[in-house]
């Protein structure tokens, strides 16, 4: 299982950015997804996950700002961050899981400028 994410960068605060996260060597449409993200000097947090039939969840703080969602046809979820705020600075993570195994991309560096 692969999962290569992008779309980090510097953004200023209030504005918006998505990130997307590839899957490859998964049926993709039968796992389901998740973001987390780890700040500096934090431990990693889950921020969003979306089950194989579309339902989402979120932590608090970003209820309202973030949309999770998925596109099977192309093997790919997205994350999309509107009113962006500094403590959104992470580096953020794309996550899988099936058969009791963990599958994580490579972080993407999201910073949020005041």
């Amino acid at each position: 299982v692969q999962l290569q994410a992008s779309g980090g960068g510097l953004v200023q605060a209030g504005g918006a950015m998505r990130l997307s996260c590839a899957a490859s060597q998964i049926i993709f449409s039968t796992v389901n997804m998740a973001w987390y993200r780890q700040a500096p000097e934090k431990q990693r947090e889950l921020v969003a996950t979306i089950t194989t039939g579309g339902g989402t969840g979120y932590v608090d703080s970003v209820k309202g700002r973030f949309t999770i969602s998925r596109d099977n046809a192309r093997n790919t979820v997205y994350l999309q961050m509107d009113s962006l705020k500094p403590e959104d600075t992470a580096v953020y993570y794309c996550k899988t899981w099936f058969r009791g195994v963990d599958y994580w991309g490579k972080g993407t560096l999201v910073t949020v400028s005041s």
